[in-house]
C-alpha cells in the first residue's frame, strides 16, 4: 500500500480524479444518495487528503480537516475504501493512518466525525465516542463522535 496525505495544491489532476470518483462510486452511486459531494472543504487551508493506492488503482482514501472547518476541532470524513478492495483490514489501516497523520498535523487535538450511525462501533474501537443524537444527513442516519484530546495522544 502506498499512502500519500497531500493539500489540495498538491494533488495532481489524475489524483484529485482518483479521489472525486472514489467518493462518488462509495457516496452517490453505492449508498444512492445525491448530495452536494464538491463541498469547497476539499481545499480549505489546512485540509489534506490520505489517498491509499494499491497496484496504482486508489482504494483508499478520507480526508483530514483543520479545526473550525466543519468542526470547531479537528475532523476527519469522506472515509472510503474501493467496494474491490473491502474485507481484508484496509479500513482499519485507513483509519489508522489517518489518526497518525492528524497527530502528526495537529499534536493533541480532539478529533470529531460526523458518522453514519450503523458505524459507530466501529469507531468506538477506536476510543471515538457518540456526542449527538441520531440525526439525517442526506437521508441516511448519523451520529456526531469525538476522540478526545487524551484517547488521540495514545494512537498509534
Amino acid at each position: 500500500m502506498q499512502w500519500h496525505c497531500l493539500s489540495f495544491d498538491q494533488l495532481t489532476t489524475h489524483q484529485l480524479y482518483d479521489c472525486l470518483k472514489l467518493r462518488c462510486d462509495v457516496f452517490v452511486v453505492e449508498q444512492a444518495c445525491p448530495y452536494p459531494e464538491l463541498d469547497d472543504h476539499d481545499r480549505a487551508p489546512g485540509t489534506r487528503h490520505l489517498l491509499g493506492y494499491q497496484d496504482n488503482q486508489l482504494v483508499a482514501y478520507l480526508r483530514l480537516l483543520a479545526p473550525g472547518t466543519t468542526y470547531p476541532n479537528v475532523s476527519l470524513g469522506r472515509v472510503a475504501t474501493a467496494a474491490t478492495a473491502r474485507g481484508n483490514g484496509l479500513g482499519h489501516r485507513l483509519l489508522a493512518e489517518g489518526l497518525r497523520l492528524a497527530e502528526h498535523h495537529w499534536p493533541g487535538q480532539t478529533i470529531d466525525i460526523g458518522a453514519q450511525s450503523h458505524l459507530q462501533p466501529y469507531y468506538c474501537r477506536y476510543g471515538f465516542e457518540p456526542i449527538s443524537a441520531e440525526y439525517l444527513e442526506d437521508g441516511i442516519p448519523h451520529i456526531d463522535m469525538r476522540l478526545p484530546k487524551a484517547v488521540n495522544a495514545d494512537q498509534p
